[in-house]
């Protein structure tokens, strides 16, 4: 006989909660909102300065920050369809979109720095002049905008993938703009214009560095990967550990969301019944251990027939 259990954990300590609760701070709101307007006006500060000046890396700069523009407006909607109820076509509700977002987001930056690389590469071949002074007061502009914005992020980057990646692609930013100001000031010092494609490619480089681990951990949760930073094999050394329980089986640990991490199991209990307080202690363990918010445990007596889905030899 099998008995099916589920259990929602809350950890009210990490400032996050789970299954149809908040996904992150209600805030991230205002800070999605805040960071799009003023990025948006700052890539169109820069695009038209990029053109006067003649400057490729104020262009790279720009189609980065565009690409960044994208991504917080993805994130954002991704925030909001994860907060929709479940229905009887999603039963998981739209909580999966938050992963889809990080890795759409991901891919369409790396497809950007590619391009970019490539008119800087070109550049090489025939450097032209740009108008240092104009450079270096853009780019400084661009250092204020990308670190707050990035500020506006940073409390919520240990928990969310879509918060992580919008503060480290800002902190990237302004790390990049600083090096766009050395590259103008280096040109006005020296007049060596091959200064200006090749912090183009050192801000490709940038991009893709820190777009790298984005796009990793983006296509592993798409694949129902163990979630980064849970370790599977503790989950079911703990589990195989509890009171009764002779084998564990079919253990399975996703991503729900980029904020929440599910689990399934089959416990085996020889002569034991239903136990609600056990499976009240479970789901408050994988929350609180392993933050595990969303835990099903189906419960088996093993004194009759073999589940299905048990690996061989398993009693």
């Amino acid at each position: 006989m099998a008995h099916d259990h589920h259990g929602h954990g809350h950890d009210d300590d990490h400032g996050h909660s789970h299954a149809g609760h908040s996904h992150a701070p209600a805030s991230f709101g205002t800070a999605f909102a805040v960071g799009v307007a003023l990025n948006i006006g700052f890539v169109a500060i820069e695009a038209v300065y990029g053109v006067l000046a003649d400057s490729v890396a104020l262009l790279a700069d720009a189609g980065h920050n565009l690409g960044d523009v994208l991504g917080l407006l993805l994130a954002w909607a991704a925030v909001w369809l994860a907060r929709r109820q479940p229905s009887r076509r999603h039963t998981y509700g739209l909580r999966r979109s938050t992963v889809l977002a990080s890795l759409a987001n991901a891919v369409a930056l790396l497809v950007g720095a590619g391009a970019l690389g490539w008119e800087a590469l070109s550049r090489f071949a025939a450097p032209r002049p740009a108008e240092a002074e104009t450079v270096m007061i853009v780019a400084a502009i661009g250092i204020v905008i990308n670190t707050a914005t990035a500020l506006m992020f940073a409390r919520g980057r240990k928990d969310d993938l879509n918060v992580r990646g919008a503060y480290l692609h800002m902190m990237a930013d302004a790390a990049v703009s600083a090096g766009v100001v050395v590259a103008a000031f280096g040109m006005l010092m020296t007049g060596w214009l091959w200064l200006d494609p090749a912090i183009s490619l050192v801000i490709v480089v940038v991009i893709a560095v820190s777009t790298w681990g984005l796009l990793r951990d983006s296509l592993n949760l798409a694949l129902d990967a163990v979630p980064a930073g849970i370790d599977a094999h503790a989950v079911e050394e703990y589990l195989t550990g509890l009171p009764g329980v002779s084998a564990v089986h079919d253990l399975h640990i996703w991503a729900m969301s980029t904020t929440e991490t599910a689990l399934t199991a089959h416990l085996v209990r020889p002569d034991h019944g239903p136990d609600d307080a056990l499976m009240a202690r479970i789901a408050d363990e994988l929350q609180h251990r392993f933050r595990i918010g969303h835990a099903t445990i189906q419960v088996e007596s093993g004194n009759g027939e073999i589940c299905r889905l048990a690996a061989p030899g398993t009693v």
